[in-house]
C-alpha cells in the first residue's frame, strides 16, 4: 500500500497517509486513484485534475 506524509488538520500534526483500495475505478486503466485517507484519524483528501474531484463528488452523491 502506497504512503505519504502529509499535513492532518484534524490531528494537528503531519501524519501518515494510505491509499485505500480504489472502489470508483480509477486504476481499472492504470491510472492514479486520488483518495487518502489519514492512518491516525481517518480523515480523507482527494487529489487531482478539479474535473477529476468533480467527478468523484458527483459519485459519491449518486450513491
Amino acid at each position: 500500500m502506497d504512503s505519504r506524509l502529509w499535513p492532518c488538520p484534524p490531528c494537528g500534526e503531519i501524519t501518515e497517509f494510505v491509499q485505500p483500495p480504489c472502489a470508483d475505478g480509477h486504476t481499472d486503466d492504470g491510472g492514479d486513484c486520488p483518495e487518502w485517507a489519514c492512518v491516525g484519524c481517518g480523515s480523507a483528501v482527494v487529489l487531482g485534475e478539479l474535473s477529476l474531484v468533480a467527478d468523484v463528488v458527483r459519485a459519491r452523491i449518486a450513491a
